[in-house]
C-alpha cells in the first residue's frame, strides 16, 4: 500500500480523507535522523527532535 503524504487532484473524496500514517510522514527529517543513526549512533539527539517537532505539526502525539 503505498504512502501519499499529499492528495492528488484525481483523487476521490475517501482517498483524501485517509489519516496519515507515522511511516509516511515527514520523509526529509525521518532520512537525515535515519542515515545519522546508522552512522552516528546516539550522537543524533538534533535530527530526533527535528524529527518529532515534524510529525507532532501534524497532529501525533510523541
Amino acid at each position: 500500500m503505498p504512502c501519499l503524504a499529499a492528495a492528488s487532484p484525481g483523487q476521490t473524496e475517501s482517498q483524501e480523507k485517509k489519516p496519515l500514517k507515522p511511516c509516511c510522514t515527514c520523509p526529509k527529517t525521518k532520512k537525515a535522523r535515519d542515515a545519522c543513526i546508522i552512522e552516528k549512533g546516539e550522537y543524533c539527539g538534533h535530527l530526533i527532535e527535528a524529527h518529532k517537532k515534524c510529525m507532532r505539526a501534524l497532529g501525533f502525539k510523541i
